[in-house]
């Protein structure tokens, strides 16, 4: 990475936000809309509204985080409740899944933008996005929601660079998505699913693993942790509490993912995908 061209992007963003004046910004907590919700309210002060959605398909942790940040910077901030697991077209988990869910998203942001006077939307899609299917990418533009960090194409490990020189929390937080996508496309999402998912990745970040995933495979839990990782998860001592705990939580079979953690790996029974997401 150079450091120098990821430090003008930088500056190209705020040159971007001052343009853009008084922003809502859809704010999960995580290293994207941590990094770019703190360059808008250094920016444009409180003329920013960060907007957090609660939902059961995150964790709690990850809204009790940013609702910490949001309050320790003094930065004006709402919590929403969101109801994707109403919607039919999120629930069937077919491949357009997260245009939907993002959608309903974009709606109530845009509301709350316009009944308190806010001019824009913002959102932290960045630049590396771009390379893996993201329909709710698609949803955002139509929306009319902008995605600053794209606009001056910035990607995840510039902005882990640069929030690291902000001082932020989250520059090293390993990369977090919806729960949802953690089950296999046609396989329908529920409650219950969901609640699997996330106790099963409790469980590993209880016994020291930072970045994981525990994909849904009905009756099987398919582990992903980083490859440096696999040897000490199976060590017998782990394996031996992770099958049981495993297995309390409903899964009948577990198995470790030889090829390690692997972002986006649900999509791979897509195939190629064109404009219609967003890897072209």
């Amino acid at each position: 990475m150079d450091k120098d061209k990821a430090g003008l992007k930088g500056k190209e963003l705020i040159r971007r936000l001052k343009d853009l004046g008084p922003l809502v910004v859809a704010f999960s907590g995580g290293v994207d809309s941590t990094f770019l919700l703190a360059m808008a309210h250094q920016v444009l002060g409180q003329e920013v509204l960060a907007v957090t959605s609660s939902s059961i398909t995150y964790p709690n942790s990850e809204l009790e985080q940013a609702t910490k940040f949001a309050r320790e910077k003094d930065i004006q901030h709402i919590v929403i409740q969101s109801d994707e697991i109403n919607l039919p077209e999120f629930v069937s988990n077919g491949p357009e899944r997260c245009y939907h869910c993002k959608r309903a998203l974009c709606k109530s942001l845009l509301e709350i933008a316009g009944d308190r006077g806010f001019g824009h939307v913002v959102h932290a899609a960045n630049a590396d996005d771009l390379n893996d299917y993201r329909p709710g990418l698609r949803a955002a533009r139509e929306m009319g929601v902008l995605a600053p960090l794209v606009d001056v194409h910035l990607g995840k490990e510039e902005i882990r660079f640069l929030s690291k020189e902000m001082g932020l929390p989250t520059w090293d937080k390993p990369a977090m998505a919806c729960l949802a996508s953690r089950i296999p496309y046609g396989d329908v999402i529920t409650e219950a699913k969901l609640g699997m998912i996330r106790e099963a990745e409790e469980f590993l970040e209880r016994n020291g693993f930072r970045q994981y995933r525990v994909r849904h495979h009905g009756s099987v839990a398919r582990i992903e942790v980083e490859s440096s990782e696999i040897q000490r998860i199976t060590r017998p001592e782990l394996r031996k509490a992770l099958v049981k705990g495993f297995r309390h939580i409903g899964f009948d079979h577990i198995a470790v993912d030889l090829e390690g953690y692997v972002p986006g790996s649900m999509n791979r029974e897509l195939g190629d995908t064109d404009e219609k997401g967003t890897k072209e």
